[in-house]
């Protein structure tokens, strides 16, 4: 098995300039086109070994992805930001710290799941990047895309009287996860619903084409919204913090994984994180319009209020939406 040690610096970057369009290779940066009248956005999504993923280095014996798994959550990670924004990705840049001891085929699936990501949802070309030797084996993408500013979405438009959308379920990628982590847990699904599950956590889908639906359907109007990589409730707290908003969430109504028992599907649905869905508010006209051409999983899960604070509320009884609950780094 050859290493990255075996073939050095000049011999590692032209294995990742394979995935790079031979136009942008050579240079020390990129030239990137944008449409007239367009603003360029961009995000930077950081993703660590034994933090984000696990490919038994930083913990040896738990693997939760293969490397190509790893590319492609990167990437996927990002064009989900970029959607969230209401935009259209234009390509990546890709920073790769590794030890000298990594296959050198981990490095090539890496970047395959990458440009596999990229090919599926349209999100452009590999533009460059970094290689770095490091202790932990880590990836820092940067986005670029390009966005009509006019149709951009932002964090701070919601409004007291708007519903909150949700385009899909909730939960099942922190189940995935589970099931990778204990295997032993979950003897309730079937094997194809376990399967499911953990695809969701390996291989997330960012809802560029609900973007797609929007600029459609909505072309001029106000969304607020944000994506529930970091799960629903973080979204909609995020959301009402920066709208300085509250917010009523019918939990009856919330996309959970329905074969997972209540109590946990509300929880993880809520607070598990990774899904990679879109949160949106909007005005309830406007969601009537959206929400015939989002398919069956997307859902109406509640309204945007004028007081402070987040409200659960079920059909017998309403509580306050604990934040501590949610997924933060420290």
């Amino acid at each position: 098995m050859h290493l990255v040690k075996d073939i050095g610096e000049s011999g590692l970057l032209a294995i990742v300039q394979t995935f790079c369009p031979g136009q942008v290779v050579g240079d020390d940066a990129a030239l990137v086109s944008i449409s007239p009248g367009q603003q360029v956005v961009v995000t930077t999504d950081l993703l660590v070994d034994g933090v984000h993923f696990s490919l038994g280095l930083a913990r040896p014996g738990i693997v939760t992805m293969t490397p190509e798994d790893v590319g492609w959550r990167a990437a996927a990670a990002n064009l989900s930001d970029l959607a969230a924004m209401g935009a259209r990705p234009l390509g990546i840049t890709v920073g790769l710290s590794l030890r000298p001891d990594v296959p050198l085929v981990w490095v090539e699936e890496i970047y395959q799941g990458l440009a596999a990501c990229l090919t599926e949802f349209g999100g452009g070309a590999i533009l460059g990047g970094d290689v770095c030797r490091s202790d932990v084996l880590s990836l820092a993408i940067t986005a670029l895309g390009e966005v009509d500013p006019q149709a951009a979405i932002y964090r701070h438009r919601a409004r007291a009287g708007d519903v909150i959308l949700a385009t899909g379920i909730h939960g099942a990628a922190r189940a995935g996860l589970e099931l990778l982590l204990k295997p032993a847990w979950g003897e309730f699904l079937t094997t194809h619903q376990r399967q499911a599950l953990i695809q969701t956590h390996q291989r997330p889908r960012p809802r560029l084409d609900v973007i797609e639906i929007i600029q459609h359907y909505l072309p001029t109007a106000r969304i607020a919204g944000m994506d529930s990589s970091d799960g629903l409730a973080d979204a909609v707290i995020q959301i009402c913090q920066q709208s300085q908003t509250g917010a009523i969430l019918w939990v009856e109504q919330l996309p959970l994984v329905k074969e997972l028992p209540r109590e946990l599907g509300q929880a993880w649905g809520l607070y598990g994180g990774e899904d990679f869905e879109l949160v949106l508010t909007l005005a309830p006209e406007a969601a009537k319009v959206l929400m015939p051409h989002l398919g069956a999983d997307a859902a109406v899960i509640g309204e945007i209020t004028l007081g402070p604070g987040i409200t659960l509320m079920t059909a017998t009884e309403t509580m306050t939406l604990d934040p501590d609950q949610r997924w933060q780094h420290f």
